[in-house]
């Protein structure tokens, strides 16, 4: 079947319809031979048309051509009540039933045309060498159909229409603008000409879409797509040659380019990667130190304590001992009474000193210990007992405190936010602690506010 064809069996008239399937303007003629003659068409014949179908009935007339329009689906007789023209054409002297000359053509508005078309010999040019211009072949197909029929039959004037002439007139013009849009897509999509079989489908779409409005205003045809399957470029030229030496020595170079480039980037993200790692692990091993230090001295607070107190105490008798040595009564030297006396006096005190702070150190362990704290509890709360401060302790240390008889009524409790020391009985989220309490021994002193 041909874009544009006529119906090769005739009737007598009796019924006008277009059988074809793959169609956009068919004409119809009595014996199926195509002629560019008007018709004798007998009043009364059958008209078919298919949905999908419009029947265009041109008549030429010494006033001007006219035309009249039957949109399918139509399956009737011939009557002037649906052909307005024909009631001024069909002469009154044969009641109405004469014959009327009229050329008769279907166009097809449902259906889609596919044509393929193949363009030979035309020239492409690389975008970044267009100096060099290497020669094509290029295959394709275009789909569309008429955009609007009655804007095709005022362009066309179907009474003098040649229907090859027009596929020749589209076939043409669509070489020319398809060569000239294939151009403009590789230089704006940015295509290299040795790759250009991969952007296919964008120079595809480039060109339905520069092409579509064109054929439109021009051909009164609407494109559906355009699909270009293959350009192939003679590779046996001398100009393809150039461009593939050119194309690939700047392509070479800009491989290695980009190849140094991101070797540098790589060792750089290492090296950067390799000073947070190592930043990483220095700030985990002194903060490792660092608890492992705090640890030790909670361990062992109170030798800490009489350490760090023991030598202060050391160098403050020492140093006195000296200033009670250099001290001497008038220029000689020799023994020095009040040196040796001071110096006594200072080894005393530092050794009472010592003897206090390993008295109360004895001391306090002697004493029952509160247990660890549980994990989330809130220690709060200080304990004073005969001047002896201790804490902070949670709740639950405070009852064992005062199961074991530590902590009574009369001991002196304290936390922030209180105005000073208070007695445990005297403060009420303790003194409902004490179920049972042992006789409470006589009163104590308060010591003074923390922190004095």
């Amino acid at each position: 079947m041909g874009l544009f064809s006529s119906k090769k069996e005739g009737s007598f008239m009796d019924v006008i319809r277009c059988d074809e399937q793959d169609f956009l303007i068919w004409k119809w003629s009595p014996d199926g031979q195509p002629s560019r003659k008007e018709n004798a068409i007998r009043y009364g014949s059958s008209l078919r048309v298919k949905d999908g179908e419009v029947a265009v009935f041109v008549y030429r007339q010494k006033s001007g051509q006219m035309q009249d329009y039957i949109v399918g689906p139509y399956d009737e007789t011939i009557k002037t009540a649906n052909f307005p023209v024909l009631t001024s054409i069909v002469g009154s002297a044969f009641g109405g039933s004469s014959p009327f000359q009229a050329e008769i053509y279907f166009i097809n508005l449902s259906g889609i045309i596919r044509r393929p078309f193949f363009l030979d010999g035309f020239d492409l040019c690389d975008f970044r060498h267009p100096d060099l211009q290497v020669s094509a072949t290029l295959k394709g197909a275009m789909t569309f159909k008429i955009a609007d029929y009655k804007d095709f039959i005022r362009q066309y004037r179907l009474i003098d229409f040649d229907l090859d002439d027009f596929w020749g007139k589209i076939k043409d013009s669509m070489t020319e603008t398809i060569v000239s849009a294939v151009s403009q897509a590789t230089n704006q999509l940015r295509i290299p000409l040795v790759q250009i079989q991969s952007g296919l489908s964008n120079i595809s779409r480039f060109v339905e879409q520069m092409k579509r409005e064109e054929f439109k205003n021009i051909y009164k045809i609407d494109i559906q797509s355009v699909n270009i399957s293959n350009i192939s470029l003679d590779k046996q030229s001398l100009e393809y040659a150039s461009l593939w030496k050119t194309t690939a020595e700047r392509d070479l170079r800009i491989n290695e380019a980009e190849t140094a480039a991101g070797e540098r980037q790589m060792a750089d993200m290492q090296a950067i990667n390799a000073e947070h790692y190592a930043e990483a692990l220095r700030i985990q091993r002194e903060e490792t130190q660092r608890m492992q230090k705090l640890a030790s001295e909670s361990s062992h607070l109170a030798a800490h304590q009489i350490n760090v107190q023991g030598g202060v105490a050391m160098k403050a008798a020492e140093s006195l001992g000296q200033m009670g040595a250099d001290m001497n009564f008038g220029n000689g030297g020799g023994m020095n009474p009040a040196g040796m006396m001071t110096g006594m006096m200072m080894g005393g005190a530092v050794g009472g000193s010592m003897a206090n702070m390993m008295g109360n150190m004895m001391q306090n362990v002697g004493q029952p210990q509160p247990p660890a704290p549980p994990t989330g509890a809130l220690a709060e709360w200080h304990v004073s007992n005969s001047g002896q401060q201790a804490g902070p302790y949670t709740m639950e240390q405070l009852k064992q405190l005062m199961a074991s008889g530590v902590l009574t009524r009369t001991s002196y409790v304290w936390k922030a936010g209180m105005g000073g020391w208070e007695q445990a009985g005297n403060v009420p989220e303790i003194a409902m602690l004490f179920e049972t309490t042992s006789p409470s021994p006589g009163p104590q002193t308060p010591p003074p506010p923390p922190g004095v």
